[in-house]
């Protein structure tokens, strides 16, 4: 089991960029795949991004590739979210997630362990 923990959110401008973190608990971090969700208000989950176990592997929503970034430092249990010319539709909840197959990696449902969610709002 692993339990995830997400900061880094905020108030930004549009343009500005926000590093989200996500520190995980346990010894086997980097046996999960990790996925960045998004909800806003009235609107179902997201996928954002994910990445692999090792880190060689990672996908992006098309409608934050070139400008989000995916990372992971598996000697720290924990996975990043560089987010970068910020808009004003990016504002959300951000959910860090962990998946133990990672078979289909923007489904929601593959991922057994959230995060409380940081809220990210960009003004314009």
């Amino acid at each position: 089991q692993v339990q995830l923990v997400e900061s880094g959110g905020g108030l930004v401008q549009a343009g500005g960029s926000l590093r989200l973190s996500c520190a995980a608990s346990g010894r086997t971090f980097n046996s999960y795949v990790m996925g960045w969700f998004r909800q806003a208000p009235g609107k179902e989950r997201e996928f954002v991004a994910a990445i692999s176990r090792s880190g060689g592997i990672r996908n992006y929503a098309d409608s934050v590739k070139l400008r989000f970034t995916i990372s992971r430092d598996n000697a720290k249990n924990t996975v990043y979210l560089q987010m970068n010319s910020l808009k004003p539709e990016d504002t959300a909840i951000y959910f860090c997630a962990a998946a133990v197959r990672g078979n289909s990696v923007g489904n929601p449902d593959e991922y057994a362990y959230w995060g409380q969610g940081t809220q990210v709002t960009v003004s314009s």
